[in-house]
């Protein structure tokens, strides 16, 4: 495992095991932006046809991982982690 790989599933963990009542409250927006960028990491460019109008989450959430279409993993990876360490540095 790369070191990017590493430091990728480090910062999902962190992600993954926040509080739910910390001092950092992410917007909507920044969360499907962490979506986009873990899924793009995960799984590569998004798959499937665009869920319809009367599933407004998964449709927002699809969107988001569209727009990241074509990003390479390890720069997606990249993304995520940079996030997490500035959200981390601000709030602890």
């Amino acid at each position: 495992m790369s070191d990017l790989q590493s430091r990728f599933r480090a910062a999902v963990d962190k992600v993954s095991n926040a509080p739910e009542d910390g001092r950092f409250k992410p917007s909507n927006d920044y969360k499907l932006k962490m979506y986009a960028l873990y899924r793009q990491a995960v799984d590569g460019d998004v798959s499937g046809k665009k869920p319809g109008m009367f599933n407004p989450i998964a449709r927002c959430k699809w969107q988001a991982w569209r727009d990241v279409k074509g990003m390479s993993r390890e720069d997606a990876m990249a993304q995520y982690v940079a996030e997490v360490d500035k959200v981390e540095a601000q709030y602890g």
